[in-house]
């Protein structure tokens, strides 16, 4: 891969000194402004009042934290802190304009990994290695800005703001139906996990079992399966060790991912345990086992709080995924971590170091307590309903791996293989040089 492309652009003499120092030189510099370029309006900044300004407050207290660092900080640094919301779009364009024309718009960025990594691998972010200090919190213990993996070890391009929160956003998790496996007397898939029996083969008897028709009529009622299948996608591939994307080559040829995309075949046409398909209302393939009809399905916090479903009247229960023949329950990837967002400053920007310890300060509104940051997680933990939910969550985010397939701007029809128009080893040869064209372009 190409990597840092010549941009023509060098990087500013980073400064050295800690915050004591440049708050006793405040007083003789210009005031600087710090500018974040989002597509959503964040708080708080220099031009927020009151904490109010926020229209979603609801812990007044830590508003109040938030809204008070900016002074704090502002003062140590002699800056002004700035948001402007450029749209998700105009974020893209003013990165791929100003950046290579050497000019910034911004001192940081908030990026969607889908165009994030690919300017980072060309060339467009600053390589935090080569400019912080080794004790900036991105580069150590990484408690307030955690490094994002973009495929590559030389160095550190992009971060996110730490969290508990971040540790469970973009889980998701094998649901059942508490009720349809306890009628049909099956063994709980988390004590079968616990004892490393919970496998695809396992997994692959449950549904066969629990597709049933259960009025007699010749119509199958009750499905062993029904969600969207790029959940079931992601999930299949790290279940058994492996990814379509995984760096500049493509993977989907290979016979772990074969693998996966014979079981998933298999489950839409051979064995007819997932509920077929419906093309014309994407989202109604999610939302399918709302009726109490399906025994498994792919749940995440967003889902279960958007279809209440502490509200449903049987109980849902959550459970790792089962591992695949060549995947290891131990190792396997359980998070898919390319796609969210992300921070990014542009390759260019004035005093890169200074702007990262000014946006440090920021983030850690929270003066190093952890305990104060994460202490509200009410709406998580309402979204998994139960405290064993909640765990199987937590555990998910814990092994986070990288997998661009979704985010290589291919026009996939993957209705070809869940309505059987196409086996597997089609698919695989139909779109594998689509694939590789596509990682050539991303990494440049």
């Amino acid at each position: 891969m190409k990597m840092k492309k010549a941009l023509a652009l060098a990087l500013c003499a980073t400064m050295t000194v800690g915050m004591a120092s440049i708050t006793s030189s405040a007083s003789d510099s210009e005031t600087r402004t710090i500018t974040i370029g989002t597509w959503y309006d964040h708080y708080y900044d220099s031009t927020n009042t009151d904490i109010y300004d926020d229209p979603s407050v609801s812990d007044e207290e830590l508003a109040q934290m938030h809204f008070d660092v900016v002074a704090e900080v502002e003062e140590a640094y002699n800056v002004t802190i700035e948001f402007v919301n450029l749209t998700y779009t105009g974020v893209q364009e003013s990165i791929n304009t100003s950046i290579l024309a050497g000019t910034p718009d911004c001192d940081i960025y908030e990026v969607d990994l889908s165009f994030g990594i690919p300017a980072a691998l060309n060339g467009f972010a600053t390589n935090l290695e080569e400019v912080l200090s080794e004790d900036a919190s991105v580069l150590s213990d990484q408690e307030i800005f955690s490094q994002v993996d973009i495929g590559l070890d030389d160095g550190v391009y992009l971060f996110q703001s730490n969290s508990a929160e971040m540790l469970l956003a973009n889980t998701y998790m094998l649901a059942y139906n508490q009720q349809i496996l306890d009628d049909a007397g099956l063994e709980s898939p988390n004590e079968l996990y616990e004892k490393g029996e919970w496998t695809w083969d396992k997994w692959r008897e449950y549904m066969i079992a629990l597709t049933q028709d259960t009025d007699g009529d010749g119509v199958i009622d009750q499905y062993g399966y029904g969600s969207r299948y790029d959940f079931l996608i992601y999930l299949m591939l790290m279940s058994n060790g492996t990814g379509i994307a995984m760096s500049d080559t493509e993977n989907l040829t290979s016979t772990e991912v074969t693998e996966a995309l014979d079981f998933i075949y298999n489950m839409y046409n051979v064995d007819n345990v997932a509920v077929p398909w419906d093309a014309d209302d994407f989202d109604s393939n999610m939302n399918n086992y709302m009726d109490g009809n399906v025994a498994f399905w792919i749940d995440a916090a967003w889902i279960s709080s958007q279809n209440e479903d502490y509200a449903l009247d049987f109980d849902v229960t959550w459970v790792q995924f089962p591992v695949g023949p060549s995947g290891d329950q131990e190792t396997n990837y359980t998070k898919n971590v390319s796609s969210g967002n992300a921070w990014m400053i542009p390759t260019g920007v004035e005093d890169p170091e200074f702007v990262y310890e000014v946006f440090e300060a920021w983030q850690n509104w929270y003066h190093d307590d952890t305990d104060v940051r994460d202490g509200d997680l009410t709406w998580w933990e309402d979204c998994a309903v139960t405290e064993e939910n909640y765990a199987v969550m937590e555990d998910l985010g814990q092994r986070g791996g990288f997998d661009l397939w979704n985010s290589l701007s291919l026009e996939w029809d993957w209705t070809e293989l869940l309505n059987g128009t196409m086996t597997a080893a089609q698919f695989q040869e139909t779109w594998k040089q689509s694939v590789q064209d596509a990682l050539d372009a991303f990494y440049g």
